[in-house]
């Protein structure tokens, strides 16, 4: 059995869940349920990041103790799994003890290999974003993330990162698939090219964060405790040998692009001085906008996914994530385009198609239908077609090509609506009964299959969906269970309703703080 570990970033508990969260997280659920169905051993994770000099500041300003404001944030996060129907198996909290540990261990290894030296520190530190930049890319007072700058000047801790230029690029030729997608890779390779200086990786001027092991005045940067908590999720310092661990050896790191460089610089050249290899994949993806425009408090235009599942379903907000644009790329979140996907593919498509053929069975054979004894050319064409458009699906969520994977169910659900419309079993019920019978089991089995497919995005309604064909079926896909040649279809119920957009000046669907 194949070992893949897949993570989230760990969420910075700066203010409340938004909708690029949700993006993330369901993309690794996907990816897990995927890879769940093909009978592999998946440890998926999520959780939070919970020191820094920001967390510090805001608790502060809100006459909060940090632990006080982590705690009511952190619970946000995991909150919201349950919503979007989550699957994953652990959450991790950088307060935890356990992590605390995993930390004190990991800096002890990188101190004790030479990594880590006593200096000063003198220069632009963006605290939004808790990082470090030079001067060459400040632009306008901002530091590439956007955020505020100000110089800084403390004595610190610095890590060897100048030491790694060399060693990150020849593990990036080795392995060209580290970072997704390609146009991250290279902007990493080139800043990498440019040079690296070393680290800054401890801090004196605030105290919520873990402390440097034998000098309990400095605190760990942020960034190396926040990384660190793949390791600690995966068993260490117990689980010391992280090279020869199968998870390990097959982690995803799914992240936003503006952190691919802490992902795919730091966190390598980290665990190369630590004697561990670095993960398998780094998968960055983009950003939403809102309404065309950057989602901010401000404008008021922030997307709330828990309002989204409230309205409309967990199924609906993860297929739309999914499907509306290319993994990798930016793109437009709006209210309007998320109702007319909804409405065109899951409620008329895909839904309309499900109900109207399980209905006619109910209604017109006594819920009982039998396979075929012969298949006339346009069923072979038909069942043919819809193997093609499946055929594809597991390497392209090997590619996490998971817009182009929906597609091809789509053109799955597309020609058994083409079928159903050409056959038109609903006339044949007095003038050819057994033909009315044969096309509705060979629509029903040809639903069976996509369904399963579609489950890994839209569980609840997929599940709905198999439970109502009422043949006993094995996710996993390596089972191969093979559909019976009797089927007792149960009374259908619609899967998803469709939105009337006249309603949408009614719906709320943005944080109000």
């Amino acid at each position: 059995m194949k070992a893949i570990f897949i993570t989230t970033p760990i969420y910075y508990v700066n203010a409340k869940p938004h909708i690029g969260h949700a993006y993330t997280t369901v993309a690794c659920d996907v990816f897990a349920r995927f890879h769940r169905m093909l009978g592999h051993d998946v440890k998926f994770t999520t959780g939070t990041d919970e020191h820094g000099n920001k967390i510090e500041q805001i608790a502060k300003k809100l006459n909060k103790k940090p632990q006080e404001f982590v705690d009511d944030i952190s619970l946000l996060f995991l909150n919201l799994l349950p919503a979007l129907n989550i699957s994953n198996d652990d959450f991790i909290r950088t307060t935890q003890l356990r992590h605390k540990k995993a930390v004190a261990h990991f800096w002890n290894k990188l101190y004790g290999n030479g990594y880590i030296y006593l200096g000063e520190y003198s220069g632009w530190y963006d605290m939004q974003n808790e990082a470090y930049f030079s001067e060459d890319e400040i632009n306008d007072g901002k530091s590439p993330l956007g955020g505020a700058i100000q110089f800084m000047t403390e004595p610190c801790y610095f890590f060897k990162l100048s030491e790694f230029g060399e060693k990150l690029l020849k593990f990036y030729d080795k392995n060209p698939d580290f970072i997704f997608p390609l146009q991250r890779r290279n902007e990493v390779i080139s800043f990498v090219k440019r040079g690296l200086a070393d680290l800054a990786i401890s801090r004196t001027s605030f105290n919520w964060g873990i402390s440097v092991p034998n000098d309990p005045k400095h605190v760990i940067y942020v960034w190396l405790d926040a990384l660190t908590n793949y390791l600690t999720l995966n068993g260490y310092p117990e689980n010391e040998n992280q090279s020869e661990d199968a998870f390990w050896q097959s982690s995803h790191h799914f992240v936003g692009k503006e952190i691919v460089r802490f992902h795919a610089i730091y966190w390598p050249a980290f665990l190369m001085a630590a004697d561990m290899p670095p993960p398998k994949h780094v998968v960055s993806h983009g950003w939403w906008l809102s309404e065309g425009e950057k989602m901010s408090k401000s404008l008021g235009n922030v997307q709330d996914p828990l309002k989204y599942c409230a309205l409309f379903g967990s199924d609906a907000l993860r297929y739309f994530l999914l499907r509306e644009l290319p993994f990798g790329s930016d793109g437009n979140f709006s209210l309007e385009g998320f109702v007319n996907r909804y409405n065109s593919i899951l409620s008329n498509s895909y839904g309309n198609l499900c109900q109207r053929v399980l209905s006619f069975i109910c209604k017109g054979c006594d819920k009982i239908i039998y396979r075929p004894s012969k298949l006339d050319p346009c069923d072979v064409e038909f069942i043919d077609s819809v193997k093609a458009a499946l055929a594809s699906i597991a390497s392209l969520i090997e590619q996490f090509a998971f817009s182009r994977y929906l597609e091809q169910i789509e053109l799955a659900v597309s020609a058994a609506n083409k079928y159903v419309d050409a056959q038109k079993p609903w006339v044949l019920k007095d003038s050819c009964p057994q033909r009315m019978q044969d096309i509705l089991f060979i629509l029903v089995e040809q639903i069976y299959a996509i369904t399963k497919y579609f489950w890994p995005v839209i569980p609840l309604a997929a599940e709905k969906i198999l439970q109502q064909i009422n043949v006993p079926y094995s996710l996993p896909l390596s089972c191969q269970d093979e559909f019976p040649n009797v089927v007792h279809v149960n009374q259908p119920e619609p899967a998803f309703m469709r939105i009337d957009v006249s309603d949408l000046g009614k719906f709320d669907v943005y944080s109000k703080d």
